[in-house]
């Protein structure tokens, strides 16, 4: 789940480029650590900080906003 909201997130460069910023994450570091859980969290914590993208991201996915905030809480352990 948290790589398909990755890929939805990515498609959007605007989305995209607030997601580097925000988290501190780069290219590289999503390309060399892509399954990483911390790289993982941060990717579902960045959506779950920011409601509206949250819900498209939810939609989007087919999965309830909650799946997400719970996987990223999973993943951040």
């Amino acid at each position: 789940m948290a790589l398909s909201a990755l890929g939805w997130v990515l498609a959007d460069q605007d989305r995209a480029d607030r997601l580097l910023s925000l988290t501190g994450l780069t290219p590289d570091i999503l390309r060399d650590r892509l399954t990483d859980r911390a790289v993982l969290a941060a990717v579902l914590e960045y959506l779950a900080g920011h409601e509206p993208d949250l819900l498209l991201a939810a939609d989007a996915l087919n999965v309830p906003p909650e799946d997400l905030v719970r996987a990223q809480a999973e993943l951040a352990r």
